[in-house]
């Protein structure tokens, strides 16, 4: 730091006193950049100013644009903890960590007011409710809700249920409450004390104290059974087997742990992750993961201090002891570092939640980096082919014909340069007498954009021929005839300089052999090859050979099946004398199938 600086904040560092407290530092334009706290302001804060050269890069910034700092005297380091984490999450400083974000996460909120509502919701505000989240999915919620709905009948209704509304006889029952799903407080037929009774086995459940809530109605059935009210009874019991069967699907870990909080934290270059398990009564009731960007090269030790005191905050845990993989200090709760036994398996089991989180997280950013990577792609086809759009969709025709004859043609079709093999397309061509691959292409390229014109579905950008310009000229005038010529980019690519020609053009486009979008053109003309070659295969299959020997009156499965497999193909048939095939199948249908080769 140089000299002027220094001598600046000179004043300042003397009168700092030697207490626990939070310090915040400001820029020239008053904002506040960084927030810390300190078991001993004095030593921490001057800490900053006293070097000379600094190991990391980040803070060398930070402190250059330190214009002026404030201070906050609190009792305890504890106290500091919770300022500081209070003035992060109010001002978002610049250079402190940052925790992300869950208000997206679903919770289960009881309603702060008369009768309270039990409900789901995606925001977790400060209005005095009980929140209990965030859970992982929104299937976890209504599993809870369905649950909870299923032990007790709660109003679901927006009604102002005051002792005034209720006593002035403002409301009538609801349909609710005839479908049995409410007791009806609002005209008073359930007092409060006996729903607020079920409001706190209901927080018991949510908390995880499952077996506290199973104790309660078992005696309360006991209760009912000494009065004789059998059925009150069987009810209660009916809502014990339930919780029995919730409770028996719970991730048991060990029964001799109860109410305990379990974190870890796995560093990983720019972030970091803490993993919340909790586990009451032996069971792990909810499991949660946070990430904390890194800004200036933090100790793991902060960095879950930090992110146990705003999860605890969050899932509002009263938990007093935490298993941590740190020996860390926190004014009030017991720090346990296990070495071996079920807590130190409770820390592995965390640890393999924050592997499997960073796992996904991985495969999400190679996602977006794939889909990031394939607009590049597109982009560097439309500007070296010259298009007008980005040709997310392009498609490809190639013509075949099987030793002159049925000749048959191929569409393939690419979405953001990759294949999409469910919209391929065969074609048998219809039209066309003989080898006419200008024709055939005329006729296959009219019938595919025919259909998609009558059937209003989108036309690519990009059209790609296999052939040079007499094919490319014949699909161009079926694109004439259905008045779509303005709308697409056509192209055909000659196979032997991998020549590009453009309609109208007669010089043709020369890309670079290792040019991207060569080899994505390439590429779909290959595929259209290999997809058409495959429907040549399966024409020339036993089974179209099969098909035309199935048309000679007097020849039956077994005499073709005799035939086929002893000569394979129709053309070595057709060359045999009236022995050679009398020898095989007999005389009588020799002669029938000579006479039917002889008439064709």
């Amino acid at each position: 730091m140089d000299e002027n600086k220094k001598e600046k904040f000179r004043p300042i560092l003397s009168v700092l006193p030697d207490s626990p407290g939070v310090y915040q530092f400001f820029n020239s334009q008053n904002e506040i950049i960084y927030v810390g706290k300190a078991k001993n302001l004095k030593k921490r804060v001057s800490s900053y100013f006293n070097k000379d050269f600094y190991e990391n890069r980040k803070l060398k910034i930070l402190v250059n644009n330190i214009d002026h700092l404030e201070y906050i005297v609190v009792q305890s380091e504890s106290d500091a903890l919770l300022l500081e984490n209070n003035l992060i999450k109010k001002y978002t400083p610049r250079y402190n960590v940052l925790l992300k974000d869950d208000k997206t996460y679903p919770w289960i909120c009881i309603k702060n007011e008369p009768f309270p509502r039990v409900f789901y919701t995606r925001n977790a505000i400060n209005d005095g409710s009980k929140y209990f989240g965030p859970y992982t999915s929104v299937y976890m919620v209504k599993i809870m809700l369905d649950l909870i709905s299923k032990l007790y009948p709660l109003r679901n209704c927006n009604l102002n249920l005051s002792s005034e509304n209720i006593n002035a006889k403002k409301y009538k029952p609801c349909l609710e409450y005839h479908m049995g799903n409410c007791l009806a407080p609002c005209v008073g037929l359930q007092e409060s004390t006996n729903y607020n009774k079920s409001i706190e086995n209901i927080v018991k459940i949510l908390k995880g104290n499952i077996q506290e809530v199973i104790v309660y109605l078992n005696e309360l059935m006991d209760s009912y059974s000494a009065e004789f009210k059998f059925e009150d009874a069987q009810l209660v019991k009916e809502k014990i087997e339930i919780l029995e069967k919730y409770k028996s699907k719970s991730t048991v870990v060990s029964p001799s742990l109860n109410n305990v909080d379990v974190f870890n934290i796995l560093d990983d270059n720019n972030f970091a992750y803490v993993n919340f398990l909790k586990v009451i009564e032996g069971r792990i009731v909810q499991a949660h993961t946070v990430e904390l960007k890194k800004k200036l090269d933090e100790t793991l030790e902060h960095l879950l201090i930090l992110a146990i005191i705003e999860i605890r905050e969050r899932l509002f845990s009263s938990s007093k002891e935490i298993i941590s993989p740190i020996n860390i200090k926190i004014d009030g709760l017991k720090i346990t570092v296990p070495v071996r036994g079920e807590k130190k398996a409770l820390l592995e089991l965390s640890e393999r939640n924050l592997k499997y989180y960073r796992l996904e997280k991985q495969k999400r950013n190679d996602k977006k980096k794939e889909k990031h990577s394939g607009k590049r792609l597109l982009e560097v086809i439309k500007k070296d082919l010259n298009l007008t759009a980005l040709p997310e969709h392009i498609e490809c025709f190639d013509n075949s014909n099987i030793q002159g004859t049925n000749p048959v043609a191929a569409c393939v079709v690419f979405k953001n340069a990759k294949p999409n093999a469910k919209e391929y397309r065969h074609y048998n061509i219809k039209t066309v007498q003989g080898p006419d691959d200008y024709a055939s292409m005329e006729e296959v390229v009219y019938r595919r954009y025919k259909r998609l014109v009558d059937e209003k579905k989108n036309l690519p950008q990009l059209i790609v021929i296999d052939g040079g310009k007499g094919q490319l000229n014949a699909a161009l005038k079926s694109l004439e005839k259905l008045k779509i010529k303005d709308s697409v980019t056509i192209i055909g690519i000659a196979k032997r300089l991998e020549e590009i020609f453009y309609p109208n053009d007669p010089i043709p486009l020369y890309l670079d052999k290792n040019s991207e979008s060569l080899k994505v053109i390439q590429h779909i003309r290959n595929e259209a090859h290999r997809f058409g070659i495959k429907f040549h295969r399966n024409k020339r299959s036993g089974n179209f050979i099969k098909s035309e020997l199935d048309g000679i009156p007097g020849i039956g499965p077994k005499t073709i099946e005799v035939l086929l497999t002893k000569y394979k193909t129709i053309k070595t048939i057709r060359s045999l004398s009236l022995d050679e095939i009398s020898s095989e199948i007999g005389n009588t249908k020799a002669k029938l199938l000579l006479e039917y080769f002889n008439v064709q």
